[in-house]
């Protein structure tokens, strides 16, 4: 008779987690690194929060991680990085496939919304979406929005209905924050709070607008993917088993949309890794919350903590006055940064009597810094809000400073380059009805009426540029939209790399685009260099997705005037400053009410998030920093007023800083 076992677990069996044996490497990682990002990089399997202090190595560390990945034997696809810039990404792939082998420029990376984009193209059937989806930009969703507004006769209210701009940030930062309209609108417009069902109405019209129309907006993207993931469909289930490794940057940039991604993203293998600052943390205005960071530890299982704190950019004296700013912070992960760098001079705080004097002070100290070897191009000036540097900028000029300023327009939110890109999307979606409104607002004697007669033909399928339009199409309109329809078609059906129908598009707008700006000589050259980035591409829709997702960032008519001095000052935002380092830096305005600014009195967390712009200010200096205010300040409605400086330089005893003062 056959015995009969049962078998019993007696206490799982702990899993070794097998010895890495280095020597076999090509990479010394022990003698490349510092104690704590070496812990960081040999950090494999689980879940770790990397916080990385202002200069202290983080891309380096990320770098090495990915080589020693690899060099491990995992499969380079089986490795996602996760940042917010698509250059960032491109960068950290390029320095490892330089460190180790072209293999590293094989993961997985890019930014959050186009992996969502590649993600939900190619498993587009599970998520029941059509794989040739557009992307709306901020401003077609604000077109759209605007389209709505139009429809549902909004403007007849006797008192002012917010502006496509406002609708559109209210729905958009609900959906990125998890937060009700309702209370973005108490809380940040109670003057529009009256209208709450209309937004709501705007809202569900929206969403369904875009269903139909095969269109998905920035925030969608992150929505669909997100609920892709935790579906936890085959396919989810296939593509979450390819990816072994996620590693996110910048993570105290993310916002509630982006940590939930990354919750699904560890639903089978537990493996994350984020790395960040939770004292660089300034963009909740975008929906960033600082909560994320702060919260890791409790929303992923037995996290392990990683400081970094060597800082490789500034001297000793730097980072003893910013370390001083950010340790009066309510909530932080404790860090103090030091550096083996020496020969540094106390940072300077400097009051001066007046905001023209602060300009002057400015003026000469940049021109007694160039006298002493420092270019241009290693100094800058940084500011809380764009308008504190118009001063400045005037001194500037008369003294032959040549400067470029960065916080404004974007080439991509130039309206010419808008034109341009509707008739290419037309031409790839003849339903995008975001770029068939502007394209014929364009056209002179269409108004907005007569704009949707036309766009209600091309949906129930009256007109079409699918087909050669006949001359009815001019007896019913007149020439000029029979030769749009003419244009249209022949971009839409002839086989062609981007960059000819982006010239066919050119020769058929520029007439139009002569008519429409009285500086289009200016704005010709942002043309040009779209003109010339379609010349990179081979497929319509990735130039399209890019210039959605990926835009270029400035506009010539900002660089043109400097660009020929080749060497120039910054001026910038702290916001546009972030990851940016320079010899010498000037934070000016440092006062009460301008920064921290005003409006974030009244929250401890906006005021807190004032405290961290200006450590990420004060870490960008290398050498010198100069924080600088006007002790008496022109206000238009009370005449010259008395400034208290800044609460964050308050707290900075003369050890820590030399105390000037500037008088005529």
């Amino acid at each position: 008779m056959q015995k009969k076992y049962q078998l019993k677990h007696v206490g799982k069996i702990p899993v070794k987690a097998p010895l890495v044996d280095e020597s076999k490497f090509q990479i010394n990682y022990r003698n490349e690194l510092n104690p704590s990002q070496y812990d960081a990089v040999c950090a494999v399997e689980g879940n770790y929060l990397v916080i990385a202090g202002a200069g202290s190595g983080k891309t380096r560390t990320l770098v090495y991680r990915v080589a020693r990945l690899v060099e491990m034997g995992n499969d380079p696809s089986s490795i996602l990085l996760l940042t917010f810039t698509r250059k960032a990404a491109k960068e950290m792939m390029d320095r490892a496939a330089i460190l180790l082998d072209n293999r590293c420029s094989k993961i997985n990376g890019g930014t959050f919304h186009s992996f969502a984009n590649l993600t939900l193209r190619k498993y587009a059937k599970a998520v029941k979406l059509d794989n040739g989806f557009t992307i709306l930009d901020q401003s077609d969703s604000e077109d759209v929005i605007n389209l709505i507004r139009g429809q549902l006769n909004l403007s007849q209210h006797k008192k002012r209905f917010p502006n496509k701009q406002t609708i559109f940030k209210v729905l958009s930062l609900s959906v990125n924050t998890g937060r009700t309209v309702e209370n973005i609108l108490e809380e940040e417009y109670p003057h529009f709070a009256e209208y709450l069902e209309k937004f709501n109405q705007i809202g569900q019209v929206y969403t369904s607008y875009k269903r139909q129309n095969n269109l998905l907006d920035y925030d969608d993207l992150l929505v669909y993917l997100r609920d892709f993931l935790f579906e936890l469909s085959p396919a989810a289930k296939s593509l979450l088993n390819s990816i072994k490794y996620t590693m996110v940057d910048e993570y105290q940039d993310t916002n509630k949309l982006q940590a939930e991604v990354i919750k699904g993203l560890s639903q089978i293998h537990q493996n994350i890794m984020v790395v960040g600052d939770d004292s660089q943390s300034i963009y909740s205005f975008r929906g960033a919350n600082f909560k994320n960071i702060m919260e890791f530890p409790k929303l992923f299982k037995d996290v392990k903590q990683i400081t970094l704190e060597e800082n490789y950019r500034s001297t000793q004296e730097v980072l003893n006055f910013s370390n001083r700013i950010i340790e009066f912070a309510v909530e932080k992960y404790p860090k103090h940064l030091f550096t083996r760098k020496t020969g540094g001079e106390l940072p300077g705080i400097i009051s001066a009597s007046n905001e023209n004097m602060q300009s002057r002070f400015i003026v000469d100290k940049i021109l007694e810094l160039r006298e002493e070897g420092i270019p241009l191009n290693d100094i800058s000036v940084l500011f809380r809000s764009s308008f504190h540097s118009f001063d400045l900028e005037i001194e500037l000029n008369k003294a032959n400073i040549p400067y470029m300023k960065f916080g404004g327009m974007k080439f991509i939110e130039t309206a010419h380059v808008k034109d341009m890109l509707a008739f290419l999307r037309i031409a790839l979606n003849p339903s995008d009805f975001v770029s068939w409104y502007r394209v014929l607002l364009l056209h002179e004697g269409i108004g907005p009426k007569k704009a949707q007669m036309i766009m209600d033909e091309i949906a129930s399928g009256k007109l079409s540029i699918k087909v050669q339009p006949e001359k009815g199409v001019g007896q019913k309109y007149n020439d000029r939209i029979f030769n749009l329809f003419s244009f249209l078609h022949e971009i839409h059906t002839k086989n062609q790399l981007p960059a000819d129908k982006a010239e066919l598009a050119y020769k058929y707008f520029e007439p139009i685009f002569m008519d429409k700006y009285d500086d289009w000589n200016k704005r010709k050259k942002d043309l040009d260099i779209f003109m010339n980035i379609a010349e990179n591409y081979r497929s319509l829709d990735s130039l399209l997705a890019d210039m959605a997702l990926e835009p270029p960032q400035d506009s010539v008519t900002d660089v043109d005037a400097a660009d020929k001095e080749r060497e120039f000052l910054t001026l910038s935002t702290i916001h546009s400053a972030k990851g940016l380092e320079w010899h010498s830096v000037f934070i000016i305005h440092a006062v009460d009410g301008f920064f921290p600014s005003a409006q974030s009195f009244d929250k401890l967390e906006n005021l807190e998030e004032e405290r961290r712009l200006m450590y990420v200010a004060s870490t960008r200096a290398k050498q010198n920093l100069f924080v600088c205010y006007p002790m008496h300040i022109f206000d238009r409605h009370n005449g010259i007023t008395f400034a208290k400086p800044s609460r964050f330089i308050e707290t900075i005893s003369d050890d820590l800083a030399d105390q000037w003062l500037l008088e005529e």
